[in-house]
């Protein structure tokens, strides 16, 4: 099946943003209990290790994504790291999260933030969890050259493919959203407004899921974007990993410069 670049409707700037950030939520809640991104923390971390990086700036982060829990995983291995989350739409629920749990390493940026066009200020290993099929082949490849020229890290990783097994999947989110909207804390009453009175995040998480799949690049099309940079000394790997038979597998791409030793 090809790839087919269509809309998602949470990234639409009309969406009221209290649905927005109910819908990324929903998806970082479920992605986060079935522990999908687990299978890549230890690549994660070999990166990070290899390339001496301090600082992550993370991309579309949403409802903050696995840094939520990574970061600490990395620290109790003695990998740490200062994590920025970034997204174009930020949410503001998480940011009043982390605040309050003051933790010190992570932070969410305030202000709105375009993974093509990011803050010089704003310097560090970039990651991207679920969100790299937003970009057309374009803006993908742009993306990545633009890390290349910074000599900063880049990490991709992908749960949706186009499969049947993940289109199956999405049809669950629905239902996975009215289970988990009573199970997760903060509460937050808006997110039950726009799941059980008018039932849109439901509905968007189904649909945006099936989007995602047909969005999503596949392997051979992922690893084609690394070959051009690879004279730049800049180390790149690229495959799938899972953490168990059932779990579902994570396309992945991770690219990073190779610093001398030092003597």
């Amino acid at each position: 099946m090809r790839r087919l670049h269509l809309f998602e409707i949470h990234e639409q700037p009309w969406l009221p943003h209290s649905l927005r950030d109910a819908v990324t939520d929903i998806l970082q809640w479920i992605l986060n209990l079935t522990g999908v991104y687990a299978s890549v923390e230890p690549r994660l971390r070999a990166a990070l290790k290899r390339s001496r990086a301090t600082q992550v700036v993370d991309l579309c982060s949403g409802a903050g994504g696995p840094w939520l829990w990574m970061q600490e995983r990395l620290a109790a291995q003695k990998t740490l790291v200062n994590v920025w989350l970034t997204d174009k739409y930020p949410n503001e629920a998480t940011s009043r999260t982390i605040q309050k749990r003051t933790r010190q390493r992570l932070r969410y940026h305030s202000s709105p933030v375009e993974a093509t066009r990011i803050p010089g200020d704003l310097r560090g290993f970039r990651t991207l969890f679920t969100a790299f099929h937003h970009f057309p082949p374009e803006q993908a490849r742009a993306l990545v050259r633009q890390a290349v020229e910074q000599r900063e890290g880049i990490a991709i990783f992908e749960v949706p493919r186009r499969s049947i097994v993940t289109f199956f999947g999405c049809l669950l989110f629905a239902f996975g959203a009215l289970l988990a909207v009573p199970l997760m804390r903060p509460f937050c009453w808006s997110r039950v407004f726009w799941t059980y009175v008018i039932p849109l995040a439901p509905l968007i998480l189904c649909f945006d899921g099936l989007v995602s799949c047909l969005r999503a690049y596949s392997l051979a099309e992922l690893s084609e974007m690394a070959p051009i940079h690879a004279t730049q000394g800049y180390r790149w790997e690229f495959g799938e990993e899972r953490r168990g038979i059932f779990s579902l597998k994570v396309t992945f791409l991770v690219g990073f410069p190779e610093r001398e030793r030092q003597i």
